[in-house]
């Protein structure tokens, strides 16, 4: 399959024209009306700094379903005992640069400064949320990403503390069902996520549970401020 170059005007090819890689284009902006249009087509940025803008869609999905969340006794008792505060939205920017910081150590980020900055605008426009783990005065761990519809995309997490990211992904989690969300998108395996139970889709399934999703109205705004939060 080819692998497409995006232009100004803000369209994607179908994702059935992506490569086997899960490329489908590269270029285009970080503008939020084109992130918003990727992510209701399936589609999300991920790419390393200094490289063009790549777009993917990955066969299979990696999909966390609420119902099958898997906790651990060990992290049962770390939830019971209330060791974290969890919070949404109360330091977006941070987790995202927490987050870039702790991807910078490790083999390099895709969160490069563009990225920080289109999902903090993103965040400004009430689309994208993070859930922080607080330890005390200090934020210990978190996750951010997008959310609409009833679709939430994680796009990164970030620990200072052992198991900070697992108890501010497992509350997130907890208040998508409570308001009916189908479901969390992981985007690309990794074994964190696959032992709290996210698993693979096919795409064609994925974006069956996204047509669903998106009929529902979008909880836009500071998610801080919302009683649904408190």
């Amino acid at each position: 399959m080819p692998i497409f170059r995006l232009v100004d005007e803000i369209i994607f090819p179908p994702v059935h024209l992506t490569s086997e890689s899960g490329i489908l284009a590269i270029g285009g902006d970080l503008s939020p009306g084109r992130l918003m249009e990727a992510y209701r087509q399936g589609i999300f940025p991920w790419y390393s700094e200094g490289d063009p803008i790549v777009w993917w869609s990955p066969e299979p999905r990696f999909v966390l379903f609420l119902d099958e969340l898997r906790v651990s006794r060990s992290m049962k008792r770390v939830l019971r005992h209330n060791v974290f505060r969890i919070t949404y939205d109360h330091s977006f920017r941070e987790v995202v640069e927490l987050c870039r910081k702790a991807r910078r150590k490790k083999k390099g980020t895709w969160i490069t400064h563009e990225m920080l900055e289109a999902y903090c605008t993103l965040h400004t426009l009430g689309f994208a949320h993070s859930a922080e783990a607080w330890h005390g005065d200090k934020l210990v761990g978190g996750i951010y990403g997008v959310s609409l519809g009833r679709c939430y995309f994680g796009e990164s997490m970030f620990s200072l503390m052992s198991n900070a990211s697992k108890a501010a992904l497992i509350n997130l989690v907890y208040k998508l069902k409570e308001l009916n969300f189908e479901f969390l998108d992981c985007q690309v395996h990794t074994t964190h996520l696959e032992s709290l139970g996210a698993r693979y889709v096919s795409r064609d399934d994925f974006l069956n549970l996204l047509t669903v999703g998106l009929t529902h109205e979008t909880l836009r705004g500071n998610w801080r401020y919302m009683p649904e939060f408190s």
